[in-house]
């Protein structure tokens, strides 16, 4: 593009825009005409191929930047008209005066607008009010609607120097981690109230799309729960935080899709377990297409046991009144298998032959109808035979902890149905949610700010991004401040 070009293209600019926008943009884009003819005019090399690159995408958001900030700069005067009176929840407000903006960014980098500054009537002690800020969405007060979204992406799996580094390098915003941090926050706020109804849709589309497969196997439901532990400022010993999964299997056994909790260090894990009751509830109550295997695959830890005791199997099934649901319980084959070892070792003692008395139980445990009782007996008869090599504790420990969860062992009978028999889901789930954001080299979180953290990770892991800002948006139109006409014109629809 030479100067002949360039002023073309503004002249065919100009009838579609504003002469003050074109006036702005001149500068701009005649260096950005400069560039593209000097580009090529000599043997290219790879130095230069990268700086024609870099400078065309600073031109391009500089351009972007100058066009954000003129347009919300005239939207101050056209949109609203200055009406003297506003009401925002129940409260009126009157236009006092213009006030910039201290520090907004955007996608393009830092602009800086004007907007009218109400302040609240009959002396009332609220925060004064800006209705352009609100009309279009201004997140802490620092970002636009999309830089908001962006770092709240970002920071789903970014740590905070690494998130402020791209957003300087990529986008031109200068940030402190306070600002960064005020904004995560606010992102999380408006998010996280709508992830349930998100996942529960979610859950229904896919036992939809369960229902709709061919095979000889009912569709499952597949729930598990699990603990990990995290460094929490304050504290020298490390906190557990807890994480749940709901898994959808189709008639041939293949898993459709996960949906992912997560909750923060907290004693007995009570907000996960409400939280994990209440997507269940809201997902069965509504299905009634084709019969479900309700399956519960974890450890046979406290909080998963507990809750297994206490909730699974006490929940009432909406589609008959006086019943309750049938969960299954599968205690993870692979914890297991971890106790099978413990026994071999107890038995033989490091070696070669505890470890092929090993490898042979957990093929019987896995295989074998019975097969835990199968690998009790074999245990015992070796105990009696050749006593013991490690400690006795060490073998009653291993040996009761299969005795006492045998009943949800019979993994056999389970890899026949197609039943999941690990909890590899909700194990992943633990490295995703929590050890790949949460435990890198030296960090240590505070519980609220880990939290803001967390509900944007779970939405992202659960694939429900869009639709949850998509549904952010939609309940953010009936929060703007309204005029008296349109109070009026309200009012006056419902009466009819």
């Amino acid at each position: 593009m030479d100067a002949n070009g360039a002023t073309g293209c503004l002249a065919r600019l100009s009838r579609l825009t504003s002469p003050q926008l074109l006036l702005r943009l001149w500068p701009v884009v005649w260096r950005m005409a400069n560039l593209v003819h000097r580009f090529g005019t000599h043997a290219i090399t790879a130095k230069d191929f990268f700086e024609f690159e870099t400078k065309l995408r600073e031109l391009l958001d500089e351009m972007g930047r100058m066009i954000v900030q003129w347009k919300l700069n005239s939207l101050s005067s056209s949109m609203y008209e200055h009406p003297r009176l506003v009401f925002y929840e129940g409260n009126a407000f009157s236009c006092k005066r213009l006030s910039p903006t201290r520090n907004l960014n955007c996608l393009f980098g830092k602009i800086r607008i004007w907007r009218w500054l109400y302040e609240p009537c009959d002396g009332l002690r609220l925060p004064s009010l800006f209705p352009l800020e609100l009309q279009l969405g201004i997140v802490a007060g620092v970002a636009t609607p999309a830089l908001a979204d962006r770092v709240g992406w970002l920071s789903v799996e970014m740590t905070q120097r690494q998130l402020l580094e791209t957003l300087r390098s990529q986008h031109h915003v200068g940030w402190g981690g306070e600002t960064l941090r005020k904004t995560v926050a606010a992102v999380s706020e408006a998010m996280s109230p709508l992830r349930h109804q998100a996942q529960a849709g979610k859950l229904r589309s896919l036992l939809d799309q369960a229902a709709e497969s061919v095979g000889s196997r009912r569709i499952q439901l597949v729930v598990g729960r699990d603990g990990i532990m995290l460094p929490i400022c304050g504290l020298a010993r490390y906190k557990e935080a807890a994480t749940a999964t709901v898994s959808v299997y189709d008639r041939r056994g293949k898993r459709l899709g996960t949906v992912y909790l997560g909750q923060m260090p907290q004693e007995l894990q009570v907000a996960l377990s409400d939280q994990l009751t209440q997507l269940l509830n809201d997902v069965l109550a509504t299905w009634n297409a084709a019969p479900l295997r309700l399956s519960y695959v974890t450890d046979a830890g406290f909080h998963p046991t507990d809750y297994f005791r206490n909730v699974l199997r006490q929940m009432p099934d909406p589609q008959r009144p006086g019943k309750l649901l049938e969960w299954e319980w599968v205690v993870d084959y692979y914890h297991a298998c971890q106790y099978i070892s413990a026994l071999a070792q107890s038995i033989f003692g490091p070696g070669r032959e505890a470890c092929a008395w090993a490898a042979k139980m957990r093929r019987v445990l896995k295989e074998k109808p019975g097969g835990v009782f199968r690998v009790l007996r074999s245990a015992g008869q070796l105990r009696a035979i050749r006593g013991l090599v490690g400690e006795t504790s060490d073998y009653d420990s291993a040996y009761n902890y299969l005795r006492s969860h045998a009943r949800w062992m019979n993994y056999a009978d389970r890899l026949r149905l197609r039943v999941p028999i690990g909890s590899g889901v909700t194990e992943a789930a633990c490295k995703i949610v929590f050890s790949q954001r949460f435990k890198c080299a030296g960090m240590k979180w505070g519980i609220e700010t880990g939290a803001n953290i967390l509900n944007l990770r779970v939405i992202a892991l659960s694939k429900l991004w869009s639709d949850v800002r998509n549904q952010m948006f939609n309940s953010q139109i009936t929060a703007i401040p309204s005029t008296p006409q349109h109070s009026n014109h309200a009012l006056s629809q419902n009466a009819a």
